[in-house]
């Protein structure tokens, strides 16, 4: 017998287009022979979809997409993921409908509440197993969280099933599909069944979704494993006592699939909310370059359009670097110097300011500039605004409110700076993007003469161990000074991570790539004295 797994870049509330796309995977499906269908978990509202599941009137077009996907399971089951309202209940559910009825649903046992997941605030736990037959095959139904623990798993077993299909909206991080792997081996261990793992793909605001759907025998090992970011409808075959072998899709460099996420995050951004392009700020220094070279890859040089702002402190090697660029991709490309608004801004400030020291305010003016003209092209443009900066700056507040953090999605937001130079690295291998000494020369914010990050920040690979460990790892300064990181450098930087939250709370979302990012991740007060 053949499953299917559809792999559907689902759009949250979009329950018309949603259920279209499950229609069309059917209808592959059953071209095909299969016998089953498997999609992601919550397909049909899309995930995670938030407090529009506390609306009654999205729940009344879930009820209709699924009377009208009965109509589409005549010669195949199709098992869907959708939110299930009973009376004043909500449910994470998966039905099985087949010949235009819907057999069975079965209720999420383990919601998850933790990290990016707040599942507890919507859905009650369901406390039964689903089990059913296709082709004399009893297939138990299971939702994401409930294969990380063992009794769904067990309870699907003890009612007689013989193969476990998984739904699944699992956002991706580093190194997050050996991590699924690991679980659902536990889950063999524990009940003896294969298990079949269907995984939604796409963008959803912070959150991406990688699909890598996956097989598993009954001896933990990997007998099909789909590709990540990509959707499609795959095919897994039994015979009715074990997984038959099928396509193992490569393992990607971690560069690759990290460009991938970043990518696909960024596409969804743009197109599921319609925006017509993107825009940024081109300074000539890593960063942007290599925001740049991602717009283009994933949305095409005539949907890109960089803006070069040179002030009297730019380097004459920024502007040609920038210029070399922007002809290089082809995008779009502005100059609008500054010095004169400096000026000007300089002047009317003059009686304020008499008698005080030039400081990090002159500096801040500056940036503040070149976001006033950024949002005023997003405007008149309506392209999206992309903040440039990076997670190694977001953290240490090295980074001026309403100026580069100016921007409506910061593709960077969860890179680590020593990432965006590998990254950098890795992407002139494809093909050349940026010019070599955009990454060899110090990275400076060009707001004073001379000045360089590292004036005011640690060596980025001693900052980026610290921003690990201390936001990622949640470890105590203690801990860190006993890994051997120099203690003054280590207070300094926690000092500086925790008075910059304010930053953090106005900051654009970017794409979600660690286990531990600034947002849902990471919630802590504005407001405190705990002193690590």
């Amino acid at each position: 017998m053949k499953i299917a797994l559809a792999q559907i870049n689902a759009t949250v509330g979009d329950i018309a287009g949603n259920t279209a796309q499950v229609i069309d995977a059917a209808r592959q499906a059953r071209g095909r022979g299969a016998n089953i269908l498997l999609t992601p978990e919550l397909v049909v509202s899309g995930y995670p979809a938030e407090d529009l599941w506390l609306r009654e009137d999205l729940h009344r077009r879930v009820e209709q997409a699924l009377v009208e996907l009965c109509t589409h399971s005549h010669g195949i089951t199709l098992v869907i993921g959708h939110p299930h309202r009973v009376g004043k209940e909500v449910f994470n559910a998966a039905s099985v409908l087949r010949d235009g009825a819907v057999l069975a649903t079965y209720h999420k046992f383990s919601l998850p509440n933790h990290t990016v997941f707040d599942e507890q605030r919507y859905f009650v736990a369901g406390e039964r197993p689903c089990v059913f037959e296709a082709a004399g095959i009893r297939f138990g139904v299971t939702i994401c969280a409930d294969v990380w623990h063992e009794p769904a798993a067990r309870s699907a077993a003890d009612a007689g099933a013989q193969v476990l299909l998984v739904l699944n909206a699992s956002p991706y991080h580093f190194e997050k599909q050996g991590e699924r792997y690991d679980v659902v081996r536990d889950r063999i261990k524990e009940t003896g069944l294969p298990v079949v793992y269907c995984n939604l793909v796409g963008g959803q605001d912070e959150l991406v979704f990688d699909g890598a759907s996956f097989a598993m025998n009954a001896q933990g090992e990997v007998t099909s494993q789909f590709p990540p970011f990509e959707t499609g409808v795959y095919d897994v075959e039994f015979d009715g006592t074990r997984l038959q072998a099928g396509p193992v899709a490569e393992p990607l460099p971690a560069e690759a699939m990290l460009w991938k996420a970043l990518g696909l995050g960024l596409r969804d951004y743009v197109t599921k909310n319609s925006f017509p392009g993107v825009l940024l700020g081109l300074s000539g220094g890593i960063d942007s370059a290599l925001v740049l070279a991602l717009a283009v890859d994933v949305l095409g040089a005539g949907h890109v359009h960089a803006v070069m702002m040179p002030s009297p402190y730019t380097a004459d090697i920024s502007l040609d670097d920038a210029r070399t660029m922007a002809n290089g991709f082809g995008v779009k490309y502005t100059e609008l110097p500054i010095g004169g608004l400096f000026s000007a801004f300089l002047h009317e400030l003059a009686p304020v300011f008499s008698g005080l020291e030039p400081d990090v305010t002159e500096e801040n003016i500056q940036a503040r500039i070149r976001g006033t003209l950024l949002m005023a092209l997003s405007n008149k443009s309506g392209d999206l605004l992309l903040a440039t900066g990076n997670k190694s700056e977001m953290a240490v507040g090295y980074a001026t409110l309403y100026g580069d953090m100016a921007g409506g999605f910061a593709p960077l937001r969860d890179v680590s700076k020593t990432w965006v130079y590998r990254l950098s690295r890795w992407r002139n291998s494809v093909a050349p993007a940026i010019p070599q000494r955009v990454i060899e020369r110090p990275p400076s914010a060009e707001l004073r003469p001379g000045q360089t990050d590292q004036d005011t920040l640690p060596d980025y690979g001693m900052l980026d161990a610290i921003i690990e460990r201390y936001v990622e790892w949640d470890q105590s300064v203690e801990a860190m000074v006993a890994a051997g990181l120099r203690e003054a450098e280590v207070r300094r930087v926690v000092r500086m991570i925790d008075r910059s939250e304010y930053k953090r709370r106005q900051a654009a979302p970017g794409v979600r790539i660690t286990e531990r990012a600034f947002g849902k991740d990471r919630r802590y007060p504005i407001t405190q004295r705990f002193v690590p």
